[in-house]
């Protein structure tokens, strides 16, 4: 089980992400945009410096459901490897099955 605060700080991250997610897109675009002057492009850049840096999605770890371990992790499931050998053993993941050749 990964520590409270850790798991706390990832649904932060997510949270803030999701508040952030379209000023952040606006921002980009605009610095981007070869019709926009230097100035409008440069201060777009310092906006978003302003942004709080967990509100970007490149800060965000995937982490199990369950258990909150960062490692090995099923983006389908949204669990790790561990717990998710688990699930499956009692058979509450419907259509996984046990790999047998």
């Amino acid at each position: 089980m990964a520590k409270k605060s850790m798991i706390a700080r990832e649904v932060k991250r997510r949270r803030l992400a999701e508040l952030h997610d379209k000023q952040r897109l606006q921002l980009k675009q605009q610095m981007i945009d070869e019709d926009s002057s230097y100035d409008e492009r440069w201060q777009a850049m310092v906006d978003l410096q302003k942004l709080p840096r967990d509100s970007s999605k490149s800060r965000q770890r995937n982490r199990c459901a369950l258990t909150g371990r960062p490692r090995g992790y099923f983006r389908r499931f949204g669990l790790s490897r561990c717990a998710l050998r688990e699930v499956v053993m009692r058979g509450e993941a419907p259509g996984v099955t046990k790999a047998s050749w």
